[in-house]
């Protein structure tokens, strides 16, 4: 692989030579440094003059026909009669806020009525917001119209945003935004955290009061209740978390007849307690502190992530990792714990999710990493009866969503695939007949000839790793293919199939094959699965990694030179694990939003409420496990790295970007093949629109084209 001359900024006002811990780049971790963000220009524009060329345009433009196109789908959530949608396009890049009816919403061309132009709204406030989503408020008469919601902007695309209140009848601005008739409305300034709806009057807000208001990890550590007129300095303090805690917050449960208000105490990434506030005082519920609770009308579902034992008998009452159990929840608090086992895990199956409509619990049960759906007719049988939810296809991505879980047993199902376009479907899962189609995305690329299987490759500890391979047309038995390798492999998350449009247009129909790899670490079967790669068995998730690349050429679909990896978050630690671990795998690394000190992790934004994940640094974990995947620290002179692109942006709050840069200026000062790209904005997203999401997209294809021999 080739070496680049080294060539490293020097500031003029900051001493690079040190600071104490033997870092020469902490400089760079001045997120908006004046000296940083001229090394940022720098290096972003060397990035550009050597991949901005003719290829790259036209993988840009095929992104943009992509993200752009009309005729994608547009998803909605029912809200009263009306059903919302938030759209972004090449004319409305930071999008539009808009709503229909359903009648309407049927039509291939629905009628739209638009309530926020968040373009519009920019240029009237000379702002950058990114739309961060609205939260509804129900009103307490059915047949009464939802009037108002509380909408969250975010400036470029930051975790901190702001909330507003707005009219949706009026369809305007209710206080502190403009457009405003003076009246009194709920704002929130920006901040980590948010607000939500108690009543028309009044709000749980729970965000960023000042000193000693946050936590260690910088979320919100207090809740309030905040009435309408009110100055928020005299809104009641609710509930107060410690500074270590994660975060808390609160919501009302607004189902009729079933009114009920929660605070969600996050103790720590993986242990939580779910409170309810009642007139008499909080409720604590008696739970395993690592269990996920939630509670809908009568039921309490709790979800465990550890094995519980309930009564003193071994083996009575014992319930194992993964399991979803109901009781009926005011039973619970009266002390019962009858609870009726709605899912066991077995060494094929986990639980995905579920999804409540008006009268059933659809489970979402992933078997070797393809979905399977179960409909339970509450407190019928002693496992709740359940079916199988029919009219589904037995392999890609489904999801489902109830429509209204309040009136109806109405779903949405959304299927896909590699291959295979988007179609939105709806069903009643109180009639027999077949879901009916609603909407079908476009192709975006000619899937014929190409075809997708699902292979296992064996770990270093003979564990068998799963991981899917979508193959071009017309592939040539052994002729090595360019192929890129994905994975995640932490936060329990799954990574499952979806339609890979920009994948399908800007890699495979030119002849690349595509792998995804359900690495340990990851969600694909269940808690178990997770921690088999927390903390000091990390290195578990990288074998698994490495085992897929090594199955992929043992197999004659690539070699080493015409493979490459990408991963972001998390993902992109692991790739930062790849290149340094496991170097002659690989001729090229997409590495995005990464973490890669993970000495000082803990101390750089959100990274604190890591620790479960990962380990703490300031403790034993640093020299029995953290120091040995920590990318930054493992770089040596004598190792020929795979070429490397760095991908960020400096207005991701979450995970800072000072890991990818000084990864990248370590790696470049080595004489490194190394190329960096920071975006301005975006947030831990990358990219706050379209036209960033193909420029950040359009790059890493040029040089993943550029490395493995695509061109």
């Amino acid at each position: 692989m080739l070496r680049f001359p080294s060539f490293r900024y020097q500031s003029p006002d900051i001493d690079t030579s040190g600071n104490g811990d033997g870092d020469p780049y902490r400089w760079l971790e001045a997120v908006d440094g004046a000296e940083a963000l001229a090394w940022v220009e720098a290096r972003n524009r060397q990035a550009l003059e050597r991949f901005a060329d003719d290829t790259f345009d036209g993988l840009e433009r095929g992104l943009r026909e992509i993200f752009d196109a009309d005729d994608r789908i547009p998803f909605v959530v029912k809200r009263g009669e009306h059903y919302y949608n938030f759209w972004q396009d090449a004319e409305h890049p930071r999008g539009l806020w808009r709503r229909t009816s359903w009648a309407s919403y049927r039509q291939p061309h629905p009628e739209w009525e638009v309530l926020i132009d968040v373009d519009a709204l920019n240029a009237e406030e000379g702002e950058n917001w990114v739309w961060h989503g609205a939260r509804c408020l129900e009103p307490d008469d059915p047949e009464a119209p939802w009037e108002r919601a509380l909408i969250a902007l975010s400036r470029g695309g930051a975790d901190a945003d702001v909330t507003r209140e707005f009219d949706l009848i009026g369809k305007r601005w209710i206080g502190g935004g403009i457009d405003n008739e003076g009246e009194d409305g709920f704002t929130r300034d920006e901040a980590k955290g948010g607000m939500s709806w108690i009543d028309r009057d009044s709000v749980y807000v729970y965000t960023d009061f000042g000193d000693g208001s946050l936590t260690a990890s910088g979320y919100p550590r207090r809740v309030k209740r905040w009435r309408r007129g009110q100055p928020l300095e005299a809104a009641e303090t609710l509930f107060e978390a410690s500074e270590q805690d994660l975060m808390a917050v609160a919501f009302r449960d607004r189902t009729r007849g079933y009114e009920r208000d929660f605070i969600h105490h996050a103790l720590a990434f993986y242990e939580q307690r779910l409170i309810e506030l009642t007139p008499e005082g909080e409720v604590t519920l008696d739970l395993p502190l690592s269990a996920e609770a939630g509670v809908h009308r009568d039921w309490l579902l709790v979800h465990l992530r550890d094995d519980w034992q309930l009564g003193e008998e071994d083996g009575a009452g014992k319930y194992t990792s993964g399991s979803l159990l109901a009781i009926d929840y005011e039973a619970f608090k009266q002390g019962a714990r009858d609870f009726t086992l709605l899912f066991a895990p077995d060494d094929h199956r986990s639980l995905e999710g579920f999804e409540w409509t008006r009268h059933y619990l659809v489970l979402d049960i992933l078997e070797d990493v393809k979905h399977r759906f179960q409909v339970l007719t509450p407190g019928q049988g002693s496992g709740w009866s359940p079916r199988p939810l029919t009219g589904v296809p037995e392999t890609g991505e489904i999801g489902i969503a109830a429509v209204d879980d309040e009136e109806s047993d109405e779903i949405f199902i959304i299927v896909t695939d590699y291959l295979t376009p988007t179609t939105l479907a709806r069903a009643d899962l109180a009639k027999p007949a077949s879901p009916e189609i609603i909407k079908r995305a476009p192709a975006f690329f000619d899937a014929d000839g190409m075809r997708v299987e699902q292979r296992f490759a064996t770990s270093r500890d003979g564990t068998r790793i799963p991981y899917f391979l979508v193959l071009p047309a017309e592939v040539s038995r052994g002729t090595p293919l360019p192929t890129l390798l994905y994975g995640y492999g932490g936060f329990e998350i799954s990574l499952t199939p979806h339609y890979a449009a920009g994948v399908g247009r800007s890699w495979l129909a030119r002849g690349g094959a595509y792998a995804v790899a359900n690495i340990r670490g990851g969600g694909e079967y269940g808690p178990r699965w997770h921690r088999a790669a927390l903390k000091g068995k990390r290195h578990k998730a990288f074998e698994d990694f490495a085992a897929v690349a090594e199955d992929l050429v043992a197999t004659g679909i690539t070699t080493p030179e015409r493979l490459g990896i990408q991963g972001g978050s998390n993902g992109g630690l692991l790739v930062g694990n790849m290149i340094t671990r496991y170097p002659d795998h690989f001729a090229a690394a997409v590495c995005e939003v990464p973490l890669l000190d993970m000495r000082r992790y803990h101390q750089l934004l959100a990274g604190a409420s890591w620790m479960a994940e990962y380990g703490d640094p300031d403790s034993d974990d640093w020299e029995d496990f953290l120091k040995d995947y920590s990318p930054y620290h493992n770089l040596r002179d004598d190792v020929d790295y795979p070429a490397v692109l760095f991908t960020t942006s400096t207005r991701d709050d979450r995970v800072h970007p000072g890991h990818a840069r000084k990864m990248m200026a370590r790696m470049e000062a080595m004489g490194c093949d190394v190329h960096y790209y920071e975006n301005t904005e975006g947030g831990h997203g990358g990219a706050a629109d379209n036209a960033q999401r193909a420029r950040l997209g359009a790059l890493a294809w040029r040089f993943l084209w550029d490395r493995l021999g695509g061109v």
